[in-house]
């Protein structure tokens, strides 16, 4: 057999032993072809949708991925433009106690300094009551001593009341001058 198989190739003869032959190259570019359209018709479709279907998804993600960053971004600003409204109502509520604040402890003065002033000027007229009062008493006692001295020196009783009122209203009134002349003198 091994023989046969030299024989057929030593009569062909001019034969290329690196090119096949033409059924071979037909029948090869036969099932080419076939596999060619199969994969045309089947795979690439498909590849082509998994393709389409991933680029649509990446193409959403980023989308959404770009609205939630707005999202975010206006929440953020929303969230600054709250906080520094708050920030001045917070500084707008302090000023406004610190001026209620000074307005009633300037009330309370006044109602003290008020108060004090009425405690001092009902202290005033009770002294001056007081005064006049001892004054009075002591009038009335002085005349009275100064009768019972006048009976003593005299011996016989001042028994007229309106002299004795006359007698002791001289009596003080020589007193205070001479209480202004030494008050003078001072």
């Amino acid at each position: 057999m091994y023989e046969s198989v030299l024989l057929a190739a030593a009569e062909e003869g001019d034969v290329n032993p690196l090119l096949p032959e033409t059924y071979d190259i037909v029948w090869s570019v036969v099932c080419v072809v076939i596999i060619g359209f199969a994969f045309y018709k089947y795979v690439v479709p498909r590849l082509t949708k998994t393709l389409d279907e991933r680029s649509d998804k990446i193409e959403g993600g980023i989308a959404r991925a770009e609205a939630a960053q707005e999202k975010a971004q206006s929440t953020l600003q929303q969230y600054q433009e709250q906080l520094a409204e708050a920030r001045l109502e917070a500084a707008r509520i302090r000023e406004e106690a610190r001026t209620q604040g000074q307005q009633i402890l300037a009330q309370i003065r006044a109602e003290a300094q008020a108060e004090s002033d009425r405690i001092i000027a009902a202290g005033h007229t009770q002294l001056e009551a007081q005064r006049q009062q001892i004054l009075t008493e002591l009038r009335s006692e002085v005349g009275r001593t100064a009768v019972d001295l006048a009976e003593k020196i005299i011996g016989q009783a001042v028994s007229d009341d309106a002299k004795q009122a006359a007698s002791i209203e001289r009596f003080l009134d020589e007193l205070d001058q001479s209480d202004a002349g030494i008050g003078v003198g001072r």
